[in-house]
């Protein structure tokens, strides 16, 4: 038996759900949550009566006594029974705020125990790079750290159910906090809490949710980014390792402005847009670093001589900026670091007013990308190195460089995604109209449009007729591929160079991309052979994952595909889709599939002598692929993470890992830490192949029995009333938290294949079912004991894979609460389609039951007794939102079309503050 797959970096897929974790930090964080709590409850009484603070108190016993069994829960009913609208509100709105108040104490009391009890010997980045130093292959490291890109993607997916301003007053809080300010100062914040509405006013736009989004990325530009780059250049170096000049290990993306994929809000005139502001947010950043620079490198040419390079490009600035030289060169005339400086300062503002009037590129007086910059700022450090400035030039013009190469002028990176068939509907216009088909496009099978799109990639003809016109159909897809090439010459081609593919489901999706990214000059297959966009096919169900080296082998063995990858440096990104490939079929095969379509591209790229780079889609709920990413990661087949890793960040998670510098710092080293131990110390197999033989054909059951019991419950006719019965699903879609619509397009009846996958999780989670995050593994793991695979299940304990799938789930069951779960059932649903409940508890007491035979012990949880207590702690303020959620709800369907707008609020207020308490929701 080869020894576990447990490492320094994943030790157990629950430790990194645990939060605080000594109890020194715990006794703090319970100070603090306690004195937020008081204060709340001054708030409360003075400016809604003292009456108001007397009934939050008498539903928090009552509900806690119920939690206990020493009460049932007509106790709570009788409480909230017949609530009024405006007393709901004040209830709804002190129990959300109190979850509030604790996720951010419980972020900044982690942020210190990672501060103060992690040993600087024992973080993440210096163990992996002094394993890598002494038991990987010399030059294979140096591959890898030239090749190294972790990109973390964030994502406006409608997760996120808190405000921006109520964000921001949260991290005033943590500040004043973490400062220890007078109880005066947090009272008046907390104050201020209350007195700020928790519910938008009105749906965001897209522009909104890319300000939340570079909000957060601009901290992590300022800060956290530059810090991570250059502790990791230091621990190399301290390791005998070397971070090549021109490496990029870290670089931060996004989708908010680029994905249309069911989102018509998203528009060629709003990627702009966004792309204009994240810009703007990025030049302020390098422009704060270079003023820092004029005022710190006073070197003078009377003290110390500097290189010809460096005068050379003063007298060329001096051309192409005369006011600029005429301004400074009086004070600045023999500091020649000075003058350089405020000449890039000046092309930095010129970009930035280009960018903003929509005006064309002038070399030498503005910037078109962050390669221009770079060099200027390079040119400083060379001249600096070269006259003894060494350790001057590790300072702040470090920082500078570094901060240049990982967001250059853009910040974070564009992917583009939009569904497949709205590409075969564009080239079915532009080929009907052409009359070259026996038949129409659509009516082509797959095969044929695969034939027709592989020989049209490779010719050298223009399909559309730009002067007679596009055909109405085509205009808007042909639009944003015009756009996407105007972009990267306006800002820079690193500024979008992703384009996703989403319900890819064979070449041909990806060959029409081809076609239209060519008739765009984006690629060129034939005598000048060149592309500046991956493209990127998105698995998203089991069956395309479970097809994924098959259609890998396609597209890599088609001569024209072959060519723009090659024309792409040889690396083919491929994109996991973790939510629908969930919602089809269940946990279990989700996650199988996933791991199995790992290994399958793996061995196929490598055929085909390709480079691949996987990027994660991976939500906040375990439902959705969420966890801890360092432990996934981990669990990842070997071989299969080659230098380079992408991963999307949604919703409520990007507050919760990087709204305070050091959980951002050490989120990112983490992920960064194991991408690098996995791309060189987990290339091949830890397990003898005879095991994992065995093990594969274990989990073949599983995942089959597991699937089975799954589809049984979401085939049932029965189960979309059910579901919008049961859920304040409906409801979410008021909640005005994202810009995309919750639904695709659809009419009469609710089906589920109407409902996209994040309200499929964040409903079930809602009234703490959360089928997506464990329905059907129990019957999963007794198929396989009750097929003499009882050893074999103990055996794969040991299995990074399956530890990470077991971990998870326990996670997931240790949330679940069917007693909760019931008072909506009863409540909501009408009795002749509360049958599926007992059908769901029936499974939830087999996984139960199968999970802890599995991990050997007798109680979920038994090894994280912090979490558990964690876990029960919230419940108890979780209880009463939920009892009043289902009162509101049965209010509210109640009223009919002309609902009391008081009583909408307070369900809205409900839905936030459960998300709160339960804080991985979608």
């Amino acid at each position: 038996m080869s020894p576990s797959e447990t490492t320094a970096l994943a030790p157990d897929s629950l430790t990194a759900h645990s939060g605080v974790v000594s109890e020194s930090e715990q006794k703090a964080l319970r100070a603090d949550i306690r004195r937020l709590s008081t204060m709340l409850g001054r708030t409360l009484s003075d400016e809604s009566g003292p009456e108001v603070l007397e009934l939050v108190e008498q539903v928090r016993r009552a509900a806690r006594d119920s939690a206990r069994g020493e009460a049932g829960p007509d106790v709570v009913a009788a409480l909230l029974d017949g609530i009024d609208t405006g007393t709901a509100v004040l209830l709804a709105r002190a129990f959300s705020q109190y979850f509030q108040l604790a996720n951010v104490a419980e972020q900044l009391h982690r942020s210190r125990e990672l501060r103060e009890l992690r040993p600087v010997d024992a973080r993440p980045l210096r163990t992996v790079l002094r394993r890598l130093a002494t038991e990987a292959d010399p030059d294979e490291v140096a591959d890898v750290l030239a090749r190294a890109e972790l990109r973390p993607v964030f994502t406006a997916h409608p997760t996120e159910s808190t405000r921006q301003s109520v964000l921001g007053i949260l991290r005033r809080i943590v500040d004043a906090l973490d400062d220890r300010a007078p109880d005066e100062e947090l009272a008046a914040l907390v104050d201020l809490l209350w007195q700020t509405d928790d519910i938008r006013p009105g749906k965001p736009m897209v522009i909104d949710e890319a300000r939340n989004v570079a909000w957060f990325a601009a901290r992590l530009g300022e800060r956290t980014v530059p810090d991570l780059l250059g502790e990791f250049a230091r621990e190399a170096a301290e390791a005998g390792l070397e971070i090549p000049d021109d490496a990029r290990p870290l670089v931060l993306g996004s989708w908010v402005g680029g994905d249309r994929d069911g989102n018509p809000n998203v528009t060629p005139a709003v990627t702009r847009e966004v792309l204009e502001l994240n810009a703007d947010r990025a030049i302020r950043i390098h422009t704060a670093l270079v003023e820092k620079l004029v005022f710190e490198l006073s070197v003078s040419t009377r003290v110390m001589g500097v290189s010809e390079e460096l005068r050379g490009s003063l007298a060329r600035d001096r051309r192409a900026l005369p006011a600029v030289h005429d301004r400074y060169i009086r004070l600045n005339a023999h500091e020649p670091y000075r003058l350089k400086l405020s000449y890039v300062a000046a092309r930095l503002e010129n970009t930035r007013r280009r960018i903003a009037a929509g005006a064309a590129h002038e070399p030498g007086v503005d910037y078109l990308g962050s390669a221009g910059y770079l060099e200027d700022l390079l040119v400083v450090d060379r001249s600096l190195r070269g006259h003894h400035g060494a350790r001057i030039a590790g300072g702040t013009l470090a920082r500078a460089i570094r901060s240049a190469r990982a967001l250059g002028l853009h910040l974070v990176e564009m992917d583009v995604r939009e569904h497949s068939q709205k590409h075969h509907d564009a080239l079915g216009a532009v080929f009907d109209g052409l009359g070259e088909l026996e038949k129409p496009y659509a009516e082509l099978t797959r095969d044929e449009r695969r034939e027709l799109l592989s020989a049209e990639l490779r010719s050298k003809r223009p399909l559309f007729r730009r002067h007679y016109g596009v055909p109405e159909a085509a205009a808007p897809v042909l639009d944003l591929f015009d756009t996407v090439h105007a972009l990267q010459h306006e800002f820079g081609d690193e500024v979008v160079r992703t384009y996703i593919v989403s319900m890819a489901r064979d070449v041909d999706d990806l060959l029409a991309v081809a076609v239209l990214a060519r008739e765009a000059y984006m690629v060129e297959i034939g005598d000048d052979p060149r592309s500046s966009i991956d493209l990127v096919p998105l698995f998203e169900t089991v069956e395309e994952l479970s097809r994924a080296g098959e259609l890998l082998e396609g597209l890599l063995s088609d001569p024209g595909y072959r060519q723009q990858v090659r024309n792409r440096g040889d690396l083919q990104e491929i994109m996991l889709g973790y939510s629908d490939s969930n919602k089809g079929a269940g946990i279990t095969a989700s996650q199988w599939q996933i791991h199995r379509a790992q290994r399958q591209l793996r061995d196929v790229a490598a055929e085909h002598g390709v480079r691949l780079r996987l990027f994660h889609g991976r939500g906040g709920s375990v439902g959705r692929g969420g966890g801890p990413a360092g432990e996934a990661i981990a669990s990842a087949p070997f071989g299969s993470v080659d230098a380079t890793m992408k991963l999307t960040e949604q919703g409520e998670v990007i507050s919760d890992k990087y709204s305070l510098p050091s959980l951002a710092h050490d989120n990112l080293e983490i992920l960064l830490a194991s991408m690098l131990d996995a791309s060189l110390l987990h290339q091949a197999s830890r397990w003898p192949a005879e095991t994992l033989r065995r093990w594969d054909e274990v989990m073949d059951c599983v995942s089959e029995a597991a699937t089975a019991t799954y589809r049984t419950l979401v085939d049932d006719p029965g189960l979309p009333l059910f579901f919008t019965a049961a859920t304040p699903v409906e409801e979410l879609g008021r909640l005005n938290v994202g810009s995309r619509p919750s639904k695709r397009p659809g009419q009469g009846e609710p089906t589920l294949d109407d409902l996209r996958a994040i309200p499929w999780v964040f409903g079930w989670t809602q009234t703490r079912m959360v089928v997506p995050g464990w329905y059907g593994l129990g019957s999963g793991l007794k198929a396989a004991r009750e097929a003499g695979y009882a050893d074999e299940l103990a055996e794969m304990r040991e299995w990074a894979f399956f530890r990470n799938l077991i971990g998870n789930v326990e996670m997931t069951l240790a949330k679940t609460d069917l007693r909760i779960a019931s008072n909506y059932v009863a409540t909501l649903v009408e009795p002749e389609q509360q049958g599926l409940f007992a059908q769901i508890r029936a499974e939830h007491e087999l996984t139960r039951r199968e999970l802890l035979a599995v991990t050997g012990e007798d109680q979920l949880l038994a090894r994280h007794p912090v979490l558990r207590g964690t876990l029960s702690v919230r419940d108890t303020y979780l209880e009463p939102l939920h009892h009043l959620q289902v009162e509101l709800l049965a209010q509210r369907r109640a009223a009919g079309d002309d609902p009391d707008p008081d009583l909408e609020r307070a369900l809205l207020l409900t839905i936030n503050g459960i998300a709160a308490g339960m804080k991985n929701t979608g």
